[in-house]
């Protein structure tokens, strides 16, 4: 009798355990699923659809007809960066030359100072005509070539002498001339009476000054008003 009882008891404890666990537990559990203040895990579908997203999208989308003001302004802003400004200086760089001397030289930055930002000062070497030589060829010694000029003189042919030094020594020459034209006559005459006459360029290496400036306005820069010289004239350079 005493262990029926007993059996009756732990079936009974049983069942109230289970009861216990089925209903009770998963409350406990679902009160403890995360810790304090962490928010639950909600599935998307639990989500209520938010009310606001449309009048949201639909004030942060821009209007169709405000595109066209704004592609008018920026069309505006690129032909006024494009166009260009009448009021804008011009810049260039140019040489003036060449003078003679450097007094000719200073004279002109002188003149032009007022009118010029910068300037430097220049010297070339250039090779320059000094006339024209009619002479024979040149003999192999000093006889032969008092040997040609005596032929001269016996063909009466005078203005005559023999070179003794330098580069174009035992040549005998016939007279220097500015003129080309009486250069040619000289050395025809020559020719006609028996001897091989030439004509030679003379030349020498001379200096010649440059101005190098740049104007303060290159469109109002009007440098024959101050500077008179017909032989002085200018071209483009570059910049220093």
């Amino acid at each position: 009798m005493v262990l029926r009882l007993l059996f009756v008891l732990l079936i009974a404890l049983n069942i109230a355990v289970g009861a216990w666990l089925l209903l009770g537990q998963n409350d406990t559990h679902a009160g403890f699923a995360t810790d304090p203040g962490v928010p639950k895990l909600r599935l998307l579908s639990e989500l209520p659809p938010p009310a606001t997203t449309t009048a949201h999208a639909a004030s942060v989308a821009p209007p169709p007809a405000a595109s066209a003001p704004a592609l008018t302004s920026a069309s505006q802003n690129a032909q006024a960066a494009a166009s260009p400004n009448t009021n804008t200086l011009s810049y260039a760089c140019m040489a003036l030359g060449p003078f003679a001397t450097q007094e000719d030289l200073r004279i002109a930055r002188n003149a032009l100072g007022t009118q010029v930002q910068r300037m430097r000062a220049r010297q070339e070497q250039t090779t320059q005509a000094r006339g024209w030589w009619v002479h024979l060829p040149p003999s192999p010694n000093h006889t032969a070539a008092l040997a040609q000029a005596r032929q001269l003189g016996a063909r009466n042919i005078q203005d005559y002498f023999v070179v003794s030094a330098g580069d174009n020594q035992n040549t005998v020459s016939l007279g220097l001339f500015k003129d080309p034209a009486n250069a040619r006559k000289r050395r025809d005459e020559i020719v006609a009476a028996g001897f091989q006459a030439q004509m030679t360029e003379r030349t020498e290496t001379v200096p010649e000054y440059w101005l190098d400036l740049i104007p303060t306005d290159s469109k109002q820069f009007d440098w024959r008003s101050r500077i008179h010289d017909p032989a002085i004239g200018s071209h483009s350079t570059g910049c220093f």
